[in-house]
């Protein structure tokens, strides 16, 4: 059994994911706690390497198949030898993005065979889960215009992608949330960044008991 917690954030574009991360792990070592704050695709060089080439190049640069291979290629990298690791040693680990992003993102904004997202998962991960999974809920037209006004970045691949993508995806992390209660928890995401964060750590005090 690993000692520490597994916490994930997952959402669709401009849900404000990132921002909440940064202040949740912020908040988590107020109480004394060892906290490991991580992405993906990312967290070790390997898999940042294969995020450049997930995220930057045309909408179409690749196809559902490929993308679930390259996220999991990724995904097992950065499990083996970031997150494990440091839940082995007691730390909790706070994560933007893991699974049940490539299954919204390919499984349902793509129409991929779900089967073949949980079976690829399966494979190279295991029985690995989060403790703790937080949608960050948005409506498509707001987050991706709170997501194309961020300055200093480049839009990538997928909030390039058409509004029918987008809403199938926000539907497809509510149907997860929804399948999935004692794991996931819902957070309305169209406040103000104090408002979702107070919503946030409220979820975590009651679910994983933090004083």
């Amino acid at each position: 059994m690993l000692a520490g917690r597994f916490i994930t954030l997952e959402g669709g574009e401009g849900c404000g994911k990132s921002t909440q991360s940064r202040l949740l792990a912020e908040w988590l070592r107020t109480k004394h706690i060892d906290v490991v704050q991580t992405r993906e695709p990312g967290g070790t060089p390997g898999a940042e390497a294969i995020r450049a080439l997930l995220l930057q190049g045309e909408a179409q640069k690749w196809d559902g198949v490929t993308e679930v291979l390259l996220f999991t290629a990724a995904r097992r990298d950065h499990v083996e030898k970031v997150i494990k690791p440091a839940m082995a040693r007691g730390a909790w680990v706070v994560c933007d993005r893991f699974a049940d992003s490539t299954m919204a993102y390919q499984g349902y904004g793509h129409r991929l065979d779900r089967h073949i997202v949980t079976t690829l998962y399966t494979t190279a991960i295991g029985g690995f889960a989060p403790d703790l999974t937080l949608v960050l809920d948005i409506d498509v037209a707001t987050g991706l215009d709170r997501a194309r006004r961020v300055t200093g970045r480049d839009q990538d691949r997928f909030e390039n992608m058409d509004m029918g993508f987008h809403e199938r995806l926000r539907e497809g992390f509510l149907t997860i949330a929804k399948a999935e209660p004692e794991r996931c928890a819902v957070v309305d995401a169209r406040g103000a960044v104090d408002e979702v964060q107070a919503q946030l750590r409220k979820t975590i005090s009651e679910r994983l008991q933090v004083r």
